[in-house]
């Protein structure tokens, strides 16, 4: 087994020489400074595309499970739509297709590819709110009503409350999986951490690039399980929902 060589990370990326400093050093960019800045816009494409995935994916969810049919068939049109079409696909027509539609638009290939990989996730999280949703008792919907409470109240203060409980550990999965669908921001050139890992491993060691990389991934996807498992303990009701 070849001996690991530390140098790399403070070796500069253009002239190959080994900078003063591995991270930071002015008028040099480093294997590690790159690492690091890589693994920053895996980071923001994916909360950001997570965010937009939980606000679309939540209303859409909530639309396939109202009484009037045309807001209904909007909802499953759309999960459809994005459910079935390869998230690469999607991406290029983000970042190809619609600009050229739509010129006046001008937004950055970073938000193209989040609201790509958000709107993706959407379909997957709008699936879940509905299943959440109507695992519920139907009474507990007409005891909302019957209180008085307006068919949004009805929804805002007794059905989403235990349905977003419920439905917690699935969309643990879909904000781990966000992180690695993340990686297809390579495609389109945005520098996260497939796109270092690509271009580092042209010119470098394969198994010291791809594997801090690997544990990079392992690490950032592990943390939001955990996160995810400690907000699932503090919303827990007693009693129910596996709660002790």
């Amino acid at each position: 087994m070849a001996s690991w060589d530390w140098q790399l990370y403070c070796t500069d990326m253009v002239t190959e020489e080994i900078a003063p400093k591995c991270f930071g050093a002015p008028g040099y960019e480093t294997y590690l400074d790159a690492m690091i800045r890589g693994w920053g816009w895996t980071m923001f494409v994916s909360i950001a595309g997570l965010l937009v995935a939980l606000v679309a994916g939540s209303l859409i969810g909530v639309l396939r499970t109202v009484p009037n049919r045309k807001l209904a068939m909007f909802g499953e049109s759309w999960t459809e739509l994005f459910r079935n079409i390869p998230l690469i696909v999607q991406l290029f027509v983000w970042y190809h297709v619609i600009p050229r539609l739509f010129p006046v638009l001008d937004l950055p290939p970073s938000v193209l590819v989040v609201i790509a990989i958000g709107l993706f996730t959407s379909s997957r999280i709008a699936e879940q709110v509905k299943a959440g949703i109507l695992t519920l008792p139907k009474g507990q919907r007409y005891a909302g009503q019957a209180l008085g409470l307006t068919l949004p109240q009805t929804y805002r203060h007794v059905l989403l409350p235990m349905a977003f409980r419920i439905v917690i550990p699935p969309l643990t999965s879909e904000s781990m999986n966000i992180v690695k669908n993340s990686a297809v921001a390579f495609a389109v050139s945005i520098p996260d951490l497939a796109q270092f890992s690509l271009q580092a491993s042209e010119q470098s060691s394969f198994v010291q690039i791809f594997l801090p990389v690997t544990i990079l991934y392992f690490v950032s996807a592990y943390a939001i399980n955990r996160v995810a498992k400690v907000i699932e303990w503090y919303v827990r009701v007693p009693g129910i929902l596996g709660a002790k």
